[in-house]
């Protein structure tokens, strides 16, 4: 019984995955479906960019602060605290940045799109779609996987600018470091391969992120539950697949590239 019931486990996780897969295949093929495309974009970008613009800034600059006293603590105590830009930058750009970045636009953006997405299942407006011959997975989630691509890296790459300012104003403004050491290090430890590994990074996150999400909303019906409840478990579902798929996706990114 113990076997029978990992085989079924098994099997209904590789079943969710490859409707995952078909989801996301339909969201992108039928993108132009329902038409209005580029209202539809312009609402995803506002959606799952500006709205996330204060959330990034703020957590961005916390880390930048917290990075500045770390750094200088740890550098300190080995004579190397001239580093402490170096040590700053290439943290946020190559791991740090793309993360919490992806995590914070997940808690908020993610968490609002499995809600909405859910909410039109429970309230039959999903199959009101499917009724005017019009493809649902690319009309409300295809805009949004196309606008990731977009928003992710952009809000990534304020992070790291952000994230690195504040390691300045925490290791140059409130402690003895020298402002033109710091932004040298910068300029010479950031080069091409890491921009390009953030923003690599920052876009499959994106698109990970926005399709789990979304299929958890569209599917809310499968959880065995209906109503209010049926869309809590969505969301909660939406947003423990994302992190957990962007811890997984870092660290096959970073084995890759390395």
């Amino acid at each position: 019984m113990f076997v029978d019931q990992i085989g079924k486990f098994t099997l209904s996780r590789l079943e969710a995955a490859g409707r995952w897969t078909l989801f996301s295949g339909a969201s992108l093929l039928h993108v132009r479906s329902g038409g209005a495309l580029g209202s539809r974009l312009a609402r995803s970008v506002f959606e799952l960019g500006v709205r996330c613009i204060p959330v990034i800034a703020i957590v961005s600059a916390f880390a930048g602060l917290v990075l500045g006293l770390q750094g200088h603590y740890v550098l300190s105590r080995f004579g190397a605290s001239g580093m402490l830009g170096t040590l700053v930058s290439l943290s946020l750009c190559r791991e740090l940045g793309p993360v919490l970045a992806a995590l914070m636009i997940a808690g908020q953006a993610g968490t609002a799109l499995a809600a909405e997405l859910g909410i039109q299942r429970s309230t039959e407006q999903i199959d009101a779609i499917e009724l005017l011959d019009i493809s649902p997975e690319g009309f409300l989630a295809g805009a949004r996987l196309f606008a990731s691509l977009l928003v992710f890296p952009s809000l990534t790459a304020l992070f790291v600018i952000v994230g690195v300012a504040g390691g300045w104003l925490s290791g140059c403004v409130l402690l003895p470091q020298d402002p033109d050491a710091y932004w040298a290090a910068v300029h010479s430890a950031l080069r091409g391969r890491d921009v390009f590994e953030c923003l690599l990074k920052a876009a499959v996150f994106g698109l990970l992120t926005t399709s789990l999400c979304a299929y958890q909303g569209f599917n809310a019906h499968r959880s065995g539950e209906a109503g209010a409840r049926a869309v809590g478990i969505a969301t909660v579902r939406g947003i423990v697949l994302s992190s957990i798929a962007i811890l997984a996706a870092d660290y096959l990114i970073t084995a890759a590239l390395l």
